[in-house]
């Protein structure tokens, strides 16, 4: 078994860039909630990152990658037994199988991340510690052993998705808007104003993102080659195409283009071209790019007309985002980057037939069991806070820790400080 040292490095430094996605996102998200909920967002991201690192070693790694089996995998490397044998189908791999173990397991840590967004607020910490937990097993190790897996189903079929368009965000989106209907809406939503507290958060988290971002996409080359090249080009030329189409998108409706639209809009364009980085070129990707920044921007709305409360838009920038990015290779795939054809390039339909199936298929099994999952944890333990406690905020009710000390830096501290008496 030939080991490639370039290949080696690239996927180790690829690993930890995508390890940092996650501080990233609990910045991003904690600068858009109240003052009193930032600690709350930033532990859960945190724990996630506990969580999913141990159970991925333990056996959630063997459950997505080993085994022939088409809809999830085996026990075969459990707690990581005979892990110097590449996963089933990656035989041809030129890094060490323990490399391509930790470099997936960044993608399972975001992934529960990510559905934070959405129940911002209003979530027991122990709870989100618990459904994380369970969610990683029966939700994200099948998706990934369809998608990514030469094992799985959506695999065989030909679906593409190069670093998590369906896997990642999609599938994330969808378990958000699951346990956001579960759980319920804020107190006070949507007639309270719930301003994002600390807007300079927001943008370093989305800058951490955008950084960490290169190695989500360019490392899933899974080599220092031409394609990781390709999917690094790709990857900040969307991304850049989604925020100019954002804050233009905000300008036209709203009359002003925001500093948050523009963090929000390289987050939609990041997240649309993530499946497609590694099919199309970087022409296309200015036009995902671009078709993110708007769609994405307009989808943020659907929550007030089916007036379901995603308090930091998950189903609006990550399920619209990524099923935007996988549907569209159908159009924008070419051969000469990699992978098949698409419409636009004479490929047809049949490419485009099967990412809706993948799209379908995700989101429907994403959706369908985490609202079970949800429901059955709502009616045991309760996966909300009190109403007192969510008047106070999560720092003081579930850390008993406060973010900040100024009596006049947002309502949660005003809040701290006079119920303190001081």
């Amino acid at each position: 078994m030939h080991f490639d040292t370039g290949d080696t490095a690239w996927i180790l430094v690829a690993s930890a860039l995508v390890l940092l996605m996650t501080p990233g996102l609990a910045f991003f998200y904690g600068g858009m909630v109240r003052g009193k909920n930032v600690l709350g967002m930033l532990a859960q991201n945190y724990v996630t990152m506990g969580i999913v690192s141990v159970l991925w070693i333990t056996g959630v790694y063997s459950l997505a990658f080993s085994g022939k089996g088409k809809w999830i995998g085996d026990f075969h490397q459990f707690g990581l037994n005979h892990i110097w044998q590449q996963a089933t189908g990656f035989e041809a791999l030129t890094i060490p199988p323990l490399v391509f173990c930790a470099f997936q397991l960044m993608f399972a840590i975001i992934t529960p991340a990510l559905i934070t967004g959405g129940t911002a607020d209003r979530l027991k910490f122990g709870a989100w510690s618990l459904f994380a937990g369970i969610w990683l097993v029966i939700v994200y190790a099948p998706i990934a052993h369809w998608v990514f897996s030469p094992s799985g189903w959506l695999f065989k079929l030909g679906a593409e998705d190069f670093a998590g368009g369906t896997v990642v965000h999609a599938n994330a989106g969808a378990a958000a808007l699951a346990l956001i209907l579960v759980i319920g809406k804020r107190k006070g939503w949507p007639k309270e104003r719930m301003r994002p507290h600390n807007v300079p958060y927001v943008l370093l988290g989305a800058g951490l993102l955008w950084f960490g971002w290169f190695g989500f996409n360019a490392g899933s080359a899974l080599g220092a080659n031409t394609l990781s090249a390709y999917a690094f080009v790709n990857t900040n030329t969307a991304t850049g195409a989604a925020l100019l189409a954002w804050v233009v998108t905000e300008k036209i409706r709203d009359g002003h283009a925001t500093t948050l639209g523009a963090a929000s809009g390289a987050v939609a364009g990041l997240v649309a071209i993530t499946p497609a980085c590694g099919f199309v070129s970087p022409m296309g990707s200015i036009v995902i790019g671009l078709a993110a920044g708007v769609i994405c921007a307009l989808a943020t709305g659907l929550k007030n007309i089916f007036k379901f409360d995603d308090a930091l838009d998950v189903v609006g920038v990550h399920l619209v985002g990524g099923v935007l990015g996988a549907l569209l290779i159908g159009f924008f795939g070419t051969h000469m980057v990699n992978g098949a054809n698409g419409v636009f390039y004479k490929g047809g339909f049949g490419l485009l037939g099967k990412q809706a199936a993948a799209v379908g298929a995700t989101v429907a099994y994403s959706f369908i069991v985490t609202y079970i999952l949800a429901q059955i944890l709502n009616k045991t333990i309760g996966l909300r806070v009190s109403e007192e406690d969510e008047y106070k905020g999560l720092d003081l009710s579930q850390h008993a820790e406060t973010a900040y000390e100024s009596a006049s830096f947002s309502d949660g501290s005003r809040y701290i400080s006079t119920a303190s008496g001081n």
